[in-house]
């Protein structure tokens, strides 16, 4: 553990929004601390004084923690990031949050949902599966008009993006849902595991390369400039196989490469590498955004996901609360305040562009 650094503690978790941080302290015994934008220093030694929950907050805390605000925010190019350590955050809540068992949101409930992200800035807001019934178009639709049209005094507008199968029809909803914002992107995604092309798309490998690169060009036929493409089921999938796909739509015009590990099958190590290899052997993948899309199946989507940024992704797709499919997504409090409170130490600086005092108000 880091000893010897300044921390920064909660005067008053009534002052404004906060979110949460666990920590240990010099006994192991692990702290729970609540991060707001009023705080005051201590030294390695001393004791916190916060107005509630003493369990909480005191106790000598040795890890280190950047609490300062990253809200250096960047111009928006699709398939660019001008600071290398800057990261998107990509909050698909509203499409695959909401196919959390039990979960169902109204139109109305989805553009609440879809102003508390622009709130914390986050760059980019799936907000729904536009083919999948009428009421996600129209969802997406009012978000694409409201959110996805309001400028903040920093210039920050959010995308608004809209998931599609690899076929026309899913394709031109996706598009009729997200064209109204000023910056539209179009999601689409088609199985690349060996598993399901043999078994649940009965096509050849050959076939999906196909589908894949003729879709992502039908997408930017529509007028659509920032297409992303995804492999599902990327971490079961043979790379070399992965290596070709990729290169191909990067050729048809994607511009974010999101590699998905679908079951969440992927060890840290592995999913790491595999980021990693893309980015190295992929041609045209400097011209590109590599994200990470990770699932929870074994309780491993937050390391995952930060072991996809410290290998190059750079756009991170999570949900609040990881909630998702089955056991879910990478939880966006987790990746987000990890960065935030590690990137300069773990992360050679990473940093985002969320607002993190309005994490638990999303939540």
């Amino acid at each position: 553990m880091q000893t010897g650094c300044w921390r920064k503690i909660c005067r008053n978790i009534d002052d404004e929004s906060c979110a949460l941080l666990t920590v240990y302290g010099s006994s192991g015994l692990r702290i729970d601390l609540i991060m707001t934008g009023k705080c005051h220093v201590i030294r390695k030694g001393q004791r916190s004084s916060c107005s509630r929950g003493k369990s909480a907050c005191s106790g000598p805390v040795l890890v280190e923690c950047n609490a300062s605000e990253n809200s250096r925010r960047l111009k928006y190019i699709s398939n660019k990031i001008d600071d290398p350590n800057y990261v998107r955050i990509f909050d698909t809540t509203l499409r695959d949050g909401e196919q959390s068992p039990g979960a169902s949101l109204t139109s109305k409930e989805k553009l609440d949902i879809a102003r508390q992200r622009a709130k914390l800035g986050v760059d980019i807001i799936e907000a729904g599966y536009p083919r999948s019934s009428p009421d996600d178009l129209e969802a997406v639709k009012m978000i694409a008009k409201e959110v996805g049209n309001h400028v903040d005094d920093d210039g920050y507008v959010p995308v608004i993006c809209g998931l599609s199968r690899c076929n026309k029809g899913d394709i031109d909803a996706a598009w009729e849902g997200v064209r109204y914002a000023l910056s539209p992107r179009i999601h689409t995604f088609i199985a690349t595991s060996e598993i399901h092309m043999r078994h649940r798309l009965r096509k050849t490998p050959e076939e999906v390369i196909q589908i894949a690169s003729e879709m992502v060009a039908y997408a930017r036929s529509l007028g659509c400039e920032d297409v992303e493409f995804s492999p599902e089921d990327a971490g079961r999938s043979d790379t070399e196989f992965l290596y070709r796909i990729l290169t191909e739509v990067i050729k048809a015009g994607a511009t974010t490469l999101n590699i998905p590990d679908t079951v969440g099958y992927t060890l840290p190590s592995e999913f790491g590498s595999l980021i990693a290899k893309i980015k190295a052997t992929t041609p045209g993948a400097e011209n590109v955004i590599i994200s990470t899309h990770c699932q929870n199946d074994l309780g491993l989507a937050t390391a995952n996901t930060l072991a996809g940024a410290y290998n190059g992704g750079r756009q991170l797709e999570v949900t609040i609360n990881g909630i998702g499919e089955r056991a879910g997504n990478a939880s966006f409090q987790e990746v987000v305040m990890a960065i935030r409170c590690r990137g300069n130490e773990l992360f050679g600086g990473l940093y985002t562009g969320i607002n993190s005092k309005h994490i638990s108000l999303a939540s």
